[in-house]
């Protein structure tokens, strides 16, 4: 049932991880005004109990809060700059909230020209995959002003897990923190796979082996939840290679502008271009390690 106390939403981007989001907020009491540009999801969008905006200016026009959750920084910039697009359709006073895993350098500029027109801007990127998504229990990765936080507090607690709403700082915190964990976390499946290799080759049980590296110093999320995917021949088809690229390239071109050594995340994100390489721009968080699989001659299977 709709709640006229709730914030007017407008949503962009209604893809695997957008749709069941907008579904909650509109589950919340929220009038949620849903956009993508693909059309064919309008029936998805209301039967979400959402409203279908023809476009992103049309869900824009009147929200007091605008979402974004788009594939990548370049569609960020496309929906929100465009000539009679989202930005120019929100009203001074209205909140830009960027959920989207994003550079901080190229939000930077929109940012600025979204602030100059009085609209206030909070970046709240995610972390926990299409299963949190749908259960509103979402990690977010919160940067810029305390005070905005603190207003929209309780729209983002339907959408992530309170607990986990954690607040970096100023604008490009929490975008960097974002890209930060999912380096580790590329950083994790690679480091494992090549350790689960070579104990397979030299005759260790994997499952064994699994259980032995999860109760000892080595242990991570990777290697007690993940590897149930990997064990199972899914490489994880929820994100795609290209996009596990992009977001490597931009935290590593980072570190080399401020000045950090970072020789083995760049060998991270080297093995992942391998793996675009090789198998192109489809889905799948976890074809690095089956480049890996394919020059080892080996499958990391139970």
């Amino acid at each position: 049932m709709l709640d006229s106390r709730l914030p007017k939403i407008g949503f962009i981007g209604v893809g695997r991880m957008g749709l069941p989001m907008c579904a909650n907020l509109a589950r919340a009491g929220h009038r949620v005004h849903a956009s993508d540009v693909r059309p064919e999801r309008e029936k998805d969008v209301v039967a979400a109990g959402a409203l279908w905006a023809a476009s992103a200016a049309e869900a824009a026009a009147g929200a007091e809060v605008l979402v974004t959750m788009l594939p990548g920084p370049e569609e960020v910039r496309a929906v929100m700059l465009a000539p009679g697009d989202a930005l120019e359709a929100l009203a001074a006073g209205a909140t830009w909230i960027d959920m989207t895993s994003n550079s901080p350098a190229l939000v930077a500029p929109i940012r600025e020209q979204a602030e100059r027109r009085g609209v206030r801007v909070l970046e709240a990127p995610v972390g926990g995959g299409v299963p949190a998504a749908r259960a509103g229990t979402l990690h977010l990765f919160v940067g810029g002003p305390a005070d905005l936080l603190a207003r929209h507090r309780p729209l983002l607690d339907v959408l992530g897990d309170p607990e986990r709403i954690i607040h970096l700082g100023g604008p490009g915190t929490g975008y960097t923190a974002k890209l930060l964990a999912n380096l580790l976390w590329f950083g994790q499946a690679i480091a494992t796979a090549e350790a689960l290799l070579l104990g397979r080759r030299a005759g260790i049980d994997l499952a064994v082996l699994r259980e032995a590296l999860g109760s000892s110093a080595a242990s991570s999320t990777f290697v007690r939840r993940d590897l149930d995917a990997l064990f199972a021949g899914d490489y994880l088809e929820s994100f795609g290679l290209d996009r596990c690229c992009e977001e490597l390239e931009t935290v590593t071109a980072m570190a080399d502008e401020l000045g950090v050594p970072f020789e083995l995340s760049h060998l991270v994100e080297r093995t992942y271009q391998r793996a675009l390489d090789r198998y192109g721009a489809v889905d799948g968080e976890l074809l690095a390690i089956a480049l890996l699989e394919e020059q080892a001659g080996l499958r990391l299977r139970p």
